[in-house]
């Protein structure tokens, strides 16, 4: 590694510049992510809004949310590599530039395909700048009591970005109006480009620096063919184009495989994935990303469509879970190092499933407080639990030429499961709603819609269950790994 891309170390004053420099580059980095992960849910909100406005269909709306997680998942680890070798800082400037500019896009879109380019630009642009700065702070913060601080504050953002998009989305579309979901982005890129060209030090890959072009397109192609199949299967598991599609991505992702294992610089080097306890938090990463990215977009349209909450109100409803995930994040970061992740990573999903499996108990005229809070907390408890040791397990033992791609596996999986979590629970959502329909005619839609919802969040409850006996066979460190090979 060059010179420039050692991390500032700790000097023996204690409020010296070196140090100051850390906890400041902190913070840009935090508000990169926190940019990037509000975005996948901060248009939930004003979804209902927006698809009046643009006079956009069902299926629509659910791709303004599928698109962005889509995008973002596939590239990321092209990202990862561009980072790694053109430079994190660059990478870092340049992504969340475009970032600005593809949200002022949408902010002023008038169709649907203008709204639907533009949320597609964003996880393009986003899938640059998540892993330069997750790289960044894997580099930056390489051990001691400091990095379990680091990624405390990640983890929080990563487990509380996406509640903190619902309450920021509410408040926006009640007060303003739905472009300002997009346009919001802009005035917080000009601030973090702004702090981040004096602060932020360049880091960059020696050696081989060649681009896995075969890689980058077989596993780009690969996931959208799997996602867009599982879109399909709303209007048919058994349909000639939902399993074409969802055979020819598997089929593509397999060949992505066997071709990474035969490059000399390949875009996902095996070594990164093959690692045991790195699998089972990139696994773990996936089946939350599926529940938490899917389960509350319908949580949302519960609360406008059949609740009659108002942005503000539906956004304000999610400050629980939020809450929850901040105050349970400060009590994990502490707790990690006596206890290790592999207990908080089993425990997570069992405590998130719980909250999910209250919440599939809804009906059209729940009590919020009774109903619906209790899973709430429950749910943004789990997150805490998993979110904050699972960052940081996700990059142990990385070397710093693969920080990059390491980083764009931990939100490549998440945002991998967001946008088949949506698909699968839209397909599911659809059949469940047809079902009720079909035993039940009647004029009232709203027994239908909550008979949908009720069954994704079963459906997401056993999704984030399967996460905790992978977790608990997988990631057996008894302590967090402080970035040496292990």
């Amino acid at each position: 590694m060059s010179e420039s891309a050692l991390p500032a170390t700790r000097s023996d004053a204690a409020g010296s510049k070196p140090m100051r420099s850390k906890w400041l580059a902190l913070t840009i980095i935090a508000l990169a992510q926190l940019t990037v992960v509000l975005d996948g849910t901060i248009v939930n909100v004003a979804l209902p809004d927006a698809q009046a406005a643009l006079g956009m269909t069902d299926s629509d709306r659910s791709w303004v949310v599928t698109l962005y997680a889509l995008m973002f998942g596939s590239l990321l680890l092209l990202g990862g590599r561009i980072a790694d070798y053109w430079g994190r800082k660059r990478s870092f400037i340049v992504g969340m530039a475009g970032f600005a500019i593809a949200s002022a896009v949408g902010g002023f879109a008038t169709t649907g395909g203008q709204l639907l380019i533009a949320r597609g630009a964003q996880g393009a642009f986003a899938a640059l700048l998540a892993p330069a700065a997750l790289a960044m702070l894997n580099v930056t913060f390489p051990k001691g009591p400091d990095r379990a601080k680091a990624f405390a504050v990640y983890g929080t953002i990563a487990g509380g970005g996406a509640a903190i998009g619902l309450v920021l989305g509410g408040v926006l579309t009640e007060y303003f109006s739905w472009h300002w979901c997009l346009l919001v982005n802009v005035p917080i890129a000009i601030v973090a480009i702004g702090m981040a060209i004096p602060v932020l030090r360049e880091s960059k890959a020696d050696g081989d620096t060649r681009y896995d072009i075969p890689g980058a397109v077989l596993v780009t192609l690969g996931l959208a063919s799997v996602v867009y199949g599982f879109s399909r299967a709303s209007l048919g598991w058994g349909r000639v184009d939902t399993i074409g599609f969802l055979a020819l991505g598997v089929a593509l992702l397999v060949f992505f495989v066997f071709v990474e294992s035969r490059v000399g610089n390949p875009l996902l080097p095996l070594r990164v994935v093959a690692n045991r306890v790195r699998g089972g938090a990139y696994i773990t990463s996936l089946l939350v990303g599926a529940a938490l990215l899917g389960g509350l977009l319908y949580l949302t349209l519960y609360f406008q469509i059949v609740l009659k909450f108002t942005p503000l109100h539906s956004g304000l409803a999610s400050l629980p879970m939020t809450a929850t995930i901040v105050v349970g994040a400060t009590i994990v970061s502490r707790i990690l190092p006596k206890v290790g992740p592999r207990i908080l990573m089993t425990a997570g999903p069992i405590v998130a499933a719980a909250g999910l499996f209250w919440l599939s108990h809804l009906t059209v005229e729940d009590n919020y407080f009774v109903q619906i809070l209790p899973g709430q907390i429950l749910l943004g408890f789990g997150l805490a639990l998993v979110f904050v040791p699972m960052q940081n397990v996700a990059l142990s033992g990385i070397e710093p030429r693969d920080s990059g791609v390491g980083s764009a596996a931990v939100t490549a999986t998440q945002q991998i499961g967001g946008s088949i979590g949506t698909a699968v629970f839209t397909a599911i959502y659809t059949s469940a709603v047809a079902a009720y329909v079909v035993a039940n005619p009647g004029p009232n839609p709203l027994p239908s819609f909550v008979s949908g919802y009720s069954t994704v969040f079963l459906a997401a409850s056993i999704t984030v269950l399967v996460a905790a006996p992978i977790a608990f066979i997988l990631v057996n460190v008894k302590r967090p790994q402080a970035g040496s090979q292990r």
